[in-house]
């Protein structure tokens, strides 16, 4: 178990997918129990010069039942639900360009310049657990009607 124990500690006892807690004394076994989810991610396999495609595992927690709903496939990280944003962006893949690339990402449309505060923050918030070694702040535009929110590595 102290693997489990090593990534539970890595990632804050937070499900890297739902980003609710995830109690360690649960059962493996139990669906709201710790596993660990091997991450792909071509970024890091580019980094150290591996072909494409040829993707580095990054080990994650997970709740058990979270790990196994998202089977062998990109992992999907949901906005939150009180957030109110129109249009969002998926949060990995832009979340991966920034780290591969720099540059802005352009993540939700917010109806008030406070929704748009509140998704921003979130948003930082969130990435900071996501991907720990990734800095970036985010941009509030005004235009037509809206709210922009973008993201800045």
């Amino acid at each position: 178990m102290g693997r489990l124990d090593d990534i539970g500690e890595q990632d804050g006892w937070r499900c890297w997918l739902c980003d609710e807690p995830v109690d360690a004394d649960r059962s493996v076994n139990d669906d709201r129990g710790p596993s660990v989810d091997s991450r792909m991610t071509d970024r890091k396999a580019k980094s150290k010069g591996k072909k494409k495609g040829a993707a580095e595992l990054t080990e994650r927690l997970a709740h058990r039942s979270c790990n196994t709903g998202k089977g062998n496939v990109d992992a999907v990280v949901p906005w939150a639900e009180h957030l109110f944003v129109v249009d969002p962006s998926p949060i990995i893949p832009s979340v991966e360009r920034l780290a591969n690339k720099g540059g802005r990402e352009v993540m939700a449309r917010c109806p008030t310049r406070s929704d748009a505060q509140e998704a921003a923050d979130w948003l930082i918030d969130r990435i900071s657990r996501l991907e720990p070694s990734l800095d970036v702040r985010s941009d509030i535009d005004e235009g037509g009607g809206q709210f922009l929110v973008a993201l800045r590595a």
